[in-house]
């Protein structure tokens, strides 16, 4: 029987996970050959959280309580790391906790893999929930990714990897910086599904202006050799054109020297994995076996 560990990281947001795991409990009771356990990893939330229940069809659940708040990615890349050392499992499935990774789409995502076992599945977006402002920009994200890195990334976290996909990724630098980077550039065969971001269960999206540009540098920085790569093409071609373009070529260099120095300081965050690994960030663990 096969098994299948969900990965959720969660800050103060308990009301959303409750709601969640009940919701996955429901999904899953049609799989009855494969045994599923749920990873809670809890980003030093300040808000107590409430008393979580086993669900029915979950074999465990487990909270790893982190000593300090290290954000989103930081969990699942933590997460993912004391799956693979810690754990006996087949899959793993990452989502957000607070319903905008619908959790209907679990089904899709393990009917997929189960079509060809070998492969890693992504939920790759076609819809989003935001504003058309914020679509827009979302867009523009990934334009710029793909004019500076060559690679289209059209998905976030959820997904679901097979066991030799996360044993070539749990020990990337890069993936603490950003997970659908770091699948991008390491995991060469993908599948896809086709997903619509969902609405949060309670209260606004968390997705802000500047949260969307971390994010996108973030993952521009995984392929830091391609930015300059190709940002010294467009800088050549850009002198090639200075007596057609005059000004608008030396602003269009300055932008690009400016862009590759913020990708290089993003990129030196990677380097900082070790001052959070397991030995130093891990507060406790919680199982709840009822």
């Amino acid at each position: 029987m096969k098994k299948i560990i969900i990965l959720i990281p969660v800050y103060n947001d308990w009301k959303s996970l409750k709601k969640l795991l009940i919701e996955i409990n429901e999904i899953i009771k049609s799989f009855n050959d494969i045994n599923f356990e749920c990873l809670i990893v809890n980003d030093a939330s300040t808000a107590e959280s409430s008393e979580i229940h086993k669900p029915s069809n979950i074999g465990l659940v487990e909270i790893l309580n982190m000593r300090e708040n290290k954000g989103h990615a930081r969990c699942n890349a933590f997460g993912i790391r004391y799956i693979f050392q810690n754990k006996k499992f087949d899959y793993l499935i990452l989502m957000d906790g607070d319903g905008e990774d619908r959790p209907e789409e679990i089904k899709n995502l393990v009917e997929k893999i189960k079509e060809n076992p070998n492969f890693s599945v992504v939920a790759k977006r076609i819809k989003r929930s935001e504003g058309l402002f914020f679509q827009f920009l979302y867009q523009l994200h990934k334009l710029i990714t793909y004019i500076f890195t060559g690679k289209n990334v059209n998905f976030g976290n959820y997904s679901i990897l097979t066991r030799t996909d996360v044993e070539k990724l749990h020990s990337k630098a890069s993936l603490w910086s950003s997970f659908s980077g770091s699948v991008k550039k390491n995991l060469k065969h993908l599948n896809e599904i086709n997903s619509i971001r969902g609405l949060r269960y309670f209260g606004p999206s968390q997705m802000s202006l500047l949260k969307l540009i971390i994010h996108s540098f973030s993952i521009i920085a995984v392929f830091k050799y391609n930015v300059f790569f190709r940002s010294t093409l467009m800088l050549i071609a850009l002198t090639y054109l200075n007596s057609y373009l005059g000004n608008i070529t030396i602003f269009s260099q300055v932008l690009i020297v400016i862009f590759n120095l913020i990708i290089f300081i993003v990129s030196q965050r990677e380097q900082k994995k070790d001052l959070i690994n397991s030995h130093n960030n891990l507060d406790n663990i919680k199982k709840i076996t009822h």
